[in-house]
């Protein structure tokens, strides 16, 4: 049994997002999200590509027979609000039956479908069926590195009116060769540095650690972008936690990065 574990908020973002030269939920053994709650309140709004799960008459869980639980990377179940492993309620029942067949554990959405909707009210959907051509349209959002606050990612993302105005993005680092011109709402920093093995960020290091640090205590909201979103944003991210934070390099790659920046080199690469 590989038991259950809770989900952030913020991983699940990550997750929906993760992409190779389409998005990764067109994987049929990625992500299995599942809604505990009634069919009222889940055919009114749930969260992008999740799937109804509900009561049968033999008290059993009827999941949805395109869910092959053993093969899945992961499992997500929310309910309305469970918060805790502790917490009676839908999510756990159903999380709990589904960890007995699956190779690993089934994450329990923390604050359930209400949280998530009220950080991420862009990822609500009444849409129930997908093609396949539909889930490789999607367009990637960020990854959020710290939640609320700091952003990583490409740069057709920071040039996307839609995406800027999702994630309320104001404080932007260009690490690419093009640039973007600032305007009333947004203030650029162009760090000019080429995409090449010799390229040498650690002189950046420094600009860009004030510029995010004022523009954090502002309560700005920050996106680090480069032209493909992989080595020169991901080093100035790492240093920008390393500085904020206080982190040492270990901590930062294995502790804190391990969902966000990791998981995105990987799979950008």
């Amino acid at each position: 049994m590989a038991g259950t574990v809770l989900c952030e908020p913020s991983e699940l973002y990550n997750i929906l997002n993760q992409n190779q030269r389409y998005s990764r939920l067109t994987e049929p053994n990625f992500l299995c999200l599942i809604d505990t709650r009634a069919e009222g309140p889940y055919f009114c709004s749930h969260i992008i590509t999740a799937k109804h799960a509900k009561w049968g008459s033999d008290g059993k869980w009827i999941i949805p027979a395109d869910v092959e639980v053993e093969s899945m990377r992961y499992i997500i179940v929310y309910d309305s609000n469970t918060s805790s492993l502790q917490d009676s309620g839908p999510a756990t029942d159903c999380a709990e039956s589904l960890a007995k067949a699956s190779r690993h554990p089934v994450q329990i959405l923390k604050g359930g479908y209400e949280r998530f909707s009220a950080i991420y009210p862009f990822f609500r959907t009444q849409k129930i069926l997908y093609t396949i051509r539909e889930l490789e349209s999607l367009e990637p959002y960020p990854v959020e590195i710290l939640p609320g606050q700091l952003y990583m990612g490409e740069f057709r993302q920071a040039a996307n009116p839609q995406i800027l105005k999702d994630l309320k993005l104001t404080a932007l680092i260009n690490v690419s060769d093009d640039l973007m011109l600032e305007n009333g709402k947004l203030t650029v920093l162009h760090i000019r540095v080429s995409d090449s093995v010799d390229a040498n960020l650690s002189s950046s290091f420094e600009s860009v650690c004030n510029f995010l640090t004022s523009h954090l205590e502002a309560r700005s909201v920050a996106f680090i972008f480069s032209t493909h979103g992989i080595s020169r944003c991901s080093v100035l991210a790492m240093a920008f936690l390393m500085h904020h934070l206080q982190y040492t390099l270990k901590v930062t790659v294995i502790d804190y990065c391990s969902v966000s920046l990791l998981f995105f080199i990987y799979y950008r690469s």
